[in-house]
């Protein structure tokens, strides 16, 4: 964790355009920090990056960061999410996108030597993002191994982040961003150097990337313009790296961008097909002797050729002889299950081998194969490739569907999971495969239900409403589908409720987002709630403002020595309707603002003014007010007293209550009166409304 310094554009605690809270420092740049931030709307932990006053007054730099926030329309798994470009009040431009918790590639290739599997894995996945970023018209330019994040660790979930403007350099990288150039030089393809990029570049940089995570090392290429120039124009020295890593590296790192892949896409299916060990041909020693091997042999042919033709003379091995197997390149096996059909075709060494495949897949599917479902040949990429795979296939009997190609040396699966914990559970079984297999699986499983019916999840959301009743809704009408954003609303009586709610939820939603748009209160404020009667909002509203300026307070946030201003709105045309006001305090007292004992009256018709149609009835004054009239009442937050406090307005046909309540009572108290006087009374409610006053230091 960083410590904040008296330099930094934002200080923990402030609050960005009545919004974004700044929690902590995650980094810091030369052009700009990036900040670990809060939204007080919809509660949800954010980063923000901000570019210091000098950029932000720089066409060049604030051209970037609109360009990288037009990334909002991505939603992918592999592209960090943005959500919107602003500009404080001093000039700071910032922008504001989800947080992606891990580590970078840059920092890990300094922790530990990153495995080739691995690595094949984030290209995979980076280059999947690439796809759906070039898709739109977007070029990273800067990729490189600080902008590839590594959620929770996982090389199957990296993350491409920093599209356009640097954050903190990693170790010897250089970002530079002009009118001809902007990128990484270590990382930079040699178009780049002359202002030129396509999404040819952003795959040099991957390459590039790769080769430096695999050598543990940033690459040094030279400390001025010219000697970069001609490090650039040469191809990269990777000698050393084993294949297919080197030949994918060589590949996305041709000097010539022609002889890169066109397209993400095409680099994609090239790194599946190289997972086979026949498309990487090795040279066999010349073995020594050769001449007198040669004699030797031809010695034994011609005793085998003289035995065999005696043999065949004699008709001993007429009906013996057999045609030879055909050699399988690559030696291949599919297999699918889904919706209750399975498919299996490919390879087998020998009937015993084919015996066992055509069993362990019958075990996985429950359906058995026809016995000529697999074809004889010779060609094993190694020769504990049937064993293998015969070990493989009862592994996928959890799914609920999958399909599994392999071609050589290389798998690839894909398979959707009941639930999570079933994905997950799998994912560990395979990884224990994958260490003794002689074949590199790249799996892609999804957890399900496929389909998710919102009410299965109801018993939950009963079972933790600790504050009324939860909502929990998909984008779009249920039931939802996978990849869904699932938000579930309403009040909780304390953070814990938060978290166990989503713990509760998250294994039974599968691949779908949980997003809480909950509001904290306590105990005593949801105790109040828990009597007051359910009606639709718009007879009666409350404003809050702000004393010292008389502005609205949309958030309801107020810090030490604030004001809160509180007006209770109405439609001028209610008339004969009595209002009753009361704030929910977090010490578990109540305490009744209207009535009270200077102002006794309550009937609306008495009370406020009325303009353009809207009545307005101020109950909690400014202090200025409050010095001008001490009949009025005010309130300021003082140092220690934070929390949050509710304020609720009944508009009722008839007075609420018989007498007037006292000054304040405990919330116990009032929340039995309130039972007492409502009940039957339901046709004599025109209107609730409350807001929260979130009081913080």
């Amino acid at each position: 964790m960083k410590d904040p310094k008296p330099s930094d554009i934002f200080r923990p605690g402030q609050v960005l355009n009545n919004t974004y809270e700044i929690r902590r420092i995650l980094g810091r740049g030369g052009t700009g920090e990036v900040y670990l931030a809060f939204n007080q709307i919809t509660e949800r932990t954010l980063a923000i990056k901000a570019l210091n006053a000098r950029f932000s007054g720089n066409s060049d730099y604030v051209e970037l960061m609109k360009r990288e926030e037009q990334m909002r329309n991505i939603i992918h798994d592999s592209v960090v999410r943005y959500s919107e470009c602003s500009r404080t009040d001093d000039g700071h431009v910032f922008l504001v996108m989800d947080y992606v918790e891990g580590v970078s590639l840059s920092d890990l290739m300094f922790e530990r030597r990153v495995e080739d599997r691995e690595l094949l894995i984030v290209a995979h996945r980076v280059l999947h993002g690439l796809t759906a970023t070039h898709a739109q018209g977007i070029v990273h330019r800067d990729l490189s191994p600080d902008n590839i994040i590594l959620r929770g660790g996982d090389a199957d979930k990296a993350t491409i982040i920093d599209f356009g403007i640097a954050k903190d350099t990693a170790t010897g990288a250089r970002t530079i961003v002009g009118t001809s150039f902007a990128g990484k030089y270590e990382y930079a393809a040699p178009e780049q150097l002359e202002g030129h990029a396509d999404f040819r570049t952003d795959l040099y940089a991957l390459g590039a990337s790769l080769l430096a995570v695999a050598r543990r090392e940033v690459p040094d290429v030279g400390s001025n313009p010219g000697a970069v120039v001609r490090f650039k124009r040469d191809a990269l020295d990777t000698s050393g790296i084993s294949s297919p890593l080197r030949d994918l590296i060589d590949w996305l790192t041709a000097p010539d961008a022609a002889n890169r892949p066109a397209t993400a896409e095409v680099a994609l299916t090239r790194l599946d097909q190289w997972l086979k060990p026949d498309s990487h041909p090795t040279t066999r020693a010349p073995g020594k002797g050769r001449s007198g091997g040669a004699f030797r042999w031809v010695l034994v042919l011609g005793v085998v050729a003289v035995v065999g033709l005696g043999l065949w003379a004699s008709g001993l091995v007429q009906g013996l002889m057999t045609p030879p197997l055909p050699v399988a390149n690559p030696y291949s096996l599919t297999a699918t299950f889904n919706d209750g059909s399975a498919t299996l075709d490919g390879n087998a060494p020998n009937d015993e081998s084919a015996a066992d495949l055509r069993a362990a897949f019958a075990g996985a599917t429950g359906i058995t194969p026809p016995d000529g479902s697999l074809t004889l040949a010779t060609g094993l990429p190694s020769p504990s490739w049937p064993g293998d795979v015969t070990a493989l296939l009862p592994l996928l009997q959890p799914l609920d569907r999958w399909d599994l190609t392999i071609s050589g040396a290389g798998a690839r699966l894909n398979g959707l999971a009941s639930d999570r914990a079933g994905r997950d559970s799998l994912a560990k079984t395979l990884t224990k495969w994958q260490d003794s297999a002689a074949i590199t699986l790249i799996s892609d499983l999804i957890a399900g239900p496929e389909q998710l019916d919102p009410t299965v999840l109801e018993p939950v959301l009963t079972d933790l409403s600790s504050c009324g009743p939860l909502t929990l809704r998909g984008t779009g009408d249920p039931p939802y589908a996978l990849f869904d954003t699932l938000t579930l609303t309403g009040d909780l009586a304390s953070a814990a409720d938060a978290d166990a709610l989503t713990a509760r939820l998250t294994p039974g939603i599968g691949d779908r987002t949980l997003r809480l748009a909950t509001t904290t209160l306590n105990a005593d404020l949801c105790a109040i709630r828990a009597v007051l009667p359910p009606y639709p909002p718009g007879a009666v509203s409350i404003w809050l403002g702000r004393g010292a300026t008389g502005e609205a307070a949309l958030t309801g946030v107020y810090h030490t020595d604030d004001n809160p201003l509180v007006d209770i709105q109405m439609p001028a045309d209610i008339t004969k309707a009595w209002l009753w006001v009361m704030v929910v305090d977090n010490t578990g007292k109540v305490f009744h603002v209207l009535p009270n004992i200077n102002q006794t009256e309550h009937q609306v018709d008495e009370l406020g003014t009325v303009q353009n149609g809207l009545r307005r009835i101020r109950v909690l004054w400014s202090l200025d007010e409050f010095a001008a009239d001490t009949k009025r009442l005010a309130m300021q937050v003082t140092e220690g007293d934070y929390g949050k406090s509710e304020v609720v307005a009944l508009l009722t046909r008839t007075p609420l209550f018989d007498m007037r309540r006292p000054r304040d009572e405990s919330v116990s108290s009032l929340s039995e009166a309130l039972a007492e006087t409502l009940e039957g009374r339901e046709d004599q409610i025109l209107g609730v409304a409350s807001r929260i006053i979130d009081a913080r230091p």
